[in-house]
């Protein structure tokens, strides 16, 4: 099917097309993304509800399908909350791997959209489609364009707002959420804006909603009428001008086309604090595994690796080290990992989450060729090379060290989070 066929698909036509003039905009957000992606291969669970995050009593919700929201569960929320709100709930753990194959194959389909792709997480970006018109046509039918080759080629679906600026475009995906698509005209932004209440601002957290609920303002509406002078005294010069601006749907930022990623890491929170180094060790390992995967998956090498510790009273530190040449080898960020754990003088107390993290990130084309410790000529990395080709056919996890063997029949404590910056 050509891309012309795609753009005039059958489908629902609630009524006429809005006036996308003006529109260029594009805000795509991935309809529960992790819990979508996990029903391509357990399609059985469709319509019911399901949450992915970690099962372990401290678990989080990494997400939630739609069916699980009614019930009040939401990401980040702990999962024994979430149990409680939905006990019929079918929790799944979390496979970041996979997600991350699915996200860069959608953000490809962005690419060849427009070179102004501005990637917000894995299942979210704006668009700037003004370059993409003459060939693509209207900015709604680019966004119908999108989504359709989305369900297509990933079997997933998206919400898409249409608007002249970042932030109406945003709020324009999340009002038709599931599977829309939502276009605001450049002269209805205010009439979309005013009615909606004060929280949708960027910039008011719970504080700031209070401290307007205090002064009356409920609405956007209400606070544009508020005499910027006025927002200023209350809220301080620079949030009282933003949100000033913003309650009248001005917003002159650009799309800014994707940055690299300054680091890329993996923590793990354990179900009960840990102080035995052996373990400690090996969940380091572990996630050395992961970060190098990652590394060599986006093509980064990295110069510091740092891990992070968190005791059981909250109290958390960072331990760091540059290398002489930077590394995506898992060998390396482990044995520096280790090291830096076992400086830190916290061998024997107990931890209650660890990370591992490599920064000051390159492309790895243009690295110094550096050996693995005690690598021969042909070793380390070629043996993690062939992990990855054997993970990239048959899924993570389906070769490991020896030493996590133990791990992985014990059961995975922690809620697996991962994290990049």
């Amino acid at each position: 099917m050509s891309r012309k066929q795609q753009l005039h698909r059958p489908g629902p036509q609630p009524g006429p097309p809005a006036d996308d003039t003006g529109c260029a905009i594009l805000h795509v957000d991935m309809d529960a993304f992790f819990v979508s992606v996990e029903l391509l291969e357990r399609p059985e669970l469709r319509g019911r509800p399901v949450v992915v995050g970690g099962a372990g009593p401290r678990g989080v919700v990494s997400a939630a399908s739609y069916e699980a929201r009614r019930f009040g569960v939401h990401s980040a929320m702990p999962m024994t909350r979430a149990r409680r709100l939905c006990p019929q709930a079918v929790v799944l753990p979390a496979s970041h791997g996979k997600y991350g194959r699915v996200s860069a194959a959608v953000f490809e389909i962005f690419r060849s959209v427009t070179p102004l792709v501005e990637g917000l997480s894995l299942d979210e970006a704006f668009l700037d489609v003004a370059g993409a018109r003459r060939r693509l046509g209207r900015p709604a039918e680019i966004a119908q364009l999108i989504r359709d080759q989305v369900r297509d080629q990933q079997g997933i679906t998206c919400s898409v707002g249409v608007a002249s600026t970042k932030f109406v475009a945003k709020l324009a995906s999340t009002r038709c959420k599931p599977d829309g698509l939502l276009v605001v005209p450049a002269d209805g932004a205010v009439g979309f804006l005013h009615p909606l209440p004060v929280a949708s601002l960027w910039g008011v957290g719970e504080r700031t909603e209070q401290a307007l609920a205090r002064l009356g303002l409920r609405t956007v509406g209400q606070l544009a009428q508020v005499p910027l002078a006025t927002l200023r005294r209350e809220l301080g010069n620079a949030l009282g001008a933003h949100l000033h601006e913003l309650a009248w749907g001005r917003d002159p930022r650009e799309v800014v086309p994707h940055t690299p990623d300054k680091s890329i890491g993996a923590e793990e929170t354990f179900d009960t604090d840990v102080d035995d180094p052996e373990v400690i060790r090996r969940e380091l390992l572990r996630l050395a595994e992961r970060v190098g995967a990652r590394l060599r998956e986006s093509g980064n090498a990295g110069r510091t690796v740092s891990v992070k510790l968190r005791m059981a009273d909250f109290k958390t530190i960072t331990r760091a080290r540059t290398l002489a040449e930077p590394t995506d080898l898992a060998r390396v960020i482990y044995v520096t990992a280790r090291e830096l754990y076992e400086a830190s003088g916290l061998e024997r107390v107990r931890l209650r989450l660890v990370g591992v993290r490599v920064e000051n990130l390159g492309p790895a084309g243009e690295a110094p060729r550096q050996l693995a410790l005690d690598e021969p000529e042909s070793g380390w990395r070629e043996a993690e090379r062939a992990m990855d080709q054997v993970a990239h056919r048959f899924g993570r996890g389906a070769v490991r060290p020896a030493a996590l063997v133990r791990r992985a029949a014990e059961g995975d404590a922690g809620d697996g989070r991962d994290g990049r910056q």
